[in-house]
């Protein structure tokens, strides 16, 4: 996993073995927390399209439609990986970090 993209203090976006990831740093009012999905064909065609704005959009999205709050419709509710992937986003943000953390 690497560090394709990223938007400072909002998110970051991986790719592995092809596989877009978005890890969006969500916050409402005093809950903070780390959303991570993978990207279906749709999001990844579009974020080729379209590059860095997509992604913006799309973490947007996520933000507003808060998944994790009990009742939340959003329709990324039930695609979050945070918790069995964030071994990988952890070392793949270190490794981009440790390379001087510039933009893709």
């Amino acid at each position: 996993m690497k560090v394709v993209d990223h938007e400072p203090h909002w998110w970051y976006l991986f790719e592995e073995a092809g596989n877009l990831f978005l890890d969006v740093n969500c916050s409402h009012g005093f809950l903070g927390y780390s959303y991570l999905i993978q990207l279906d064909m749709d999001e990844s065609s579009r974020y080729r399209e379209q590059g860095h704005g997509f992604v913006d959009q799309l973490a947007q999205a996520i933000q507003y439609t808060a998944p994790i709050l009990q009742g939340s419709q959003s329709p990324y509710k039930d695609r979050d990986l945070s918790q069995s992937r964030r071994k990988h986003v952890m070392a793949a943000v270190a490794a981009w970090r440790a390379g001087g953390g510039e933009r893709p």
